[in-house]
């Protein structure tokens, strides 16, 4: 009998102390989920990027702008005019950051745990010619509320060894792990080829910054079926999301803002000049962090696209469609399925119907150095991303830098008109930047230019 009570505990703490085990539903039964809570009947297909394909994504300029007025980054809601830097930060930001905290991207909950930070391994290594320092770390998150989902978020702190004092870090989305390591798959990365930049790693401890590299996996699933587990699942309880519960984007940059708790208690680490990149889905969660946490200090976005720099309301490439379907819904928040809807309890809704568009999440930014960098199609960075819509939103983020004492791209504020500059023409004199390189779907090109104009604006020697 004794034996018997043994395993009556642990059965007991999985099943009824704690709460209900995780739903552990598909992306498909989540997103449908979603749909019901919404009262969405049916949502618009989205745009093929096979362009033989009947729905392909259109390509044309003359009609890639249904909706040419976007929302006024410096109009209030009760009409007025935001003329002073105090009106943009007391008044009309948090408008922006509330739209687009109940609109699109969710809300991070006021219950998220706290985060403890170990370091579990410390190496020394040389990148390039310089001795540095790697660490390896994790963010346990608190789980005592729910104990059957444990997160631990995984990071690498690298910095030059032979630093005199604090140095700037370039915090990035990914999983690299310690210099001089062999990686868990046993594979080294691939050599620069010949005549190539070397790696953006190298280039920052060759300019005497440090790296740090977060996962973002270990925060949240970049899939559907994960919203019930990772950092959204366990601050439910491993249940499904309400509407204006964060998704993806924004538990990412969440996590990149426990990173940076870290990075300030670190000694080798300058706090007030920590940067945050990332590339693709990674450039759109870069860009997230930035915004919403003003304590990063500047920020490179990598080809992000649509959710990202691109401008919601463009009829070119991938569309809000392509987001509220069931593949890349979890980006955002449940809300955001509602501009895709073609029937549904509140009738339809569209990209014109957002109270909010990419140039206010670049506003959000300003004026802190904001540099958006993207590749040509030829080489693989798709049409699909929209690199004039992404301009056009840079462009029209232009305003709010100046208003805030910043320098904007130095273009008319018509961003109807105002054309994409040539490939490989650089718009780096202001905190507000651009650079279309002429390589692929990544920011490796533009690493050369992004460290020279962020030590500038950094006020580094």
């Amino acid at each position: 009998m004794r034996a018997a009570n043994r395993w009556l505990i642990p059965v007991i703490m999985a099943g009824g102390l704690f709460g209900q085990q995780p739903t552990n539903w598909t992306a498909g039964e989540d997103h449908q989920n979603m749909m019901d809570q919404l009262g969405i009947k049916a949502l618009r297909p989205g745009p093929s990027g096979n362009e033989s394909a009947p729905n392909h994504a259109n390509y044309d300029e003359a009609t890639a702008n249904p909706f040419p007025v976007l929302p006024d980054a410096l109009t209030l809601k009760n009409g007025k005019k935001v003329t002073t830097p105090a009106m943009w930060w007391n008044q009309r930001r948090p408008e922006i950051v509330e739209d687009f905290e109940r609109e699109v991207l969710g809300r991070v909950p006021k219950n998220v745990p706290k985060v403890t930070w170990t370091v579990t391994n410390t190496v020394t290594a040389m990148i390039g010619s310089r001795p540095v320092i790697g660490k390896q770390l994790v963010g346990h998150v608190d789980n005592s509320s729910y104990p059957l989902i444990s997160v631990e978020i995984q990071m690498t702190l690298v910095t030059p060894a032979d630093a005199t004092g604090p140095v700037p870090v370039m915090m990035m989305f990914g999983g690299g792990g310690l210099p001089g390591v062999a990686p868990a798959n046993g594979k080294a990365p691939p050599a620069p080829a010949p005549g190539a930049d070397p790696p953006a790693t190298q280039q920052l401890i060759a300019h005497g910054w440090g790296y740090a590299s977060i996962n973002p996996g270990s925060i949240q699933a970049d899939n559907g079926a994960g919203l019930t587990k990772a950092i959204v699942g366990l601050v439910n309880k491993g249940q499904p999301r309400k509407p204006d519960d964060w998704g993806s984007l924004r538990a990412w940059a969440w996590g990149a803002a426990r990173g940076l708790d870290y990075l300030e208690a670190d000694k080798a680490v300058d706090a007030k000049k920590v940067g945050i990149e990332g590339v693709s889905r990674y450039g759109k969660a870069a860009l997230v962090t930035m915004a919403f946490d003003t304590r990063f200090a500047v920020v490179l976005v990598g080809s992000s696209g649509e959710g990202g720099a691109k401008l919601h309301r463009r009829n070119w490439g991938e569309a809000v469609e392509n987001l509220t379907g069931s593949g890349e819904y979890h980006w955002m928040a449940g809300t955001f399925m509602k501009y895709g809807a073609a029937e549904a309890t509140f009738g339809s809704k569209n990209a014109g119907d957002l109270p909010v568009d990419a140039h206010e999440l670049i506003a959000l930014c300003a004026p802190r150095p904001t540099f958006i960098s993207y590749g040509v199609p030829e080489k693989g960075d798709a049409k699909w991303l929209d690199h004039q819509g992404s301009y056009m939103a840079a462009v029209a983020a232009g305003p709010v830098f100046r208003l805030l004492g910043a320098k904007d791209l130095g273009t008319s504020d018509d961003y109807n008109k105002e054309k994409m500059p040539a490939v490989n023409v650089s718009m780096l004199d202001g905190q507000l930047a651009w650079r279309q390189h002429d390589g692929g779907h990544t920011d490796g090109p533009n690493w050369k230019y992004f460290i020279p104009w962020a030590d500038k604006f950094l006020k580094r020697p």
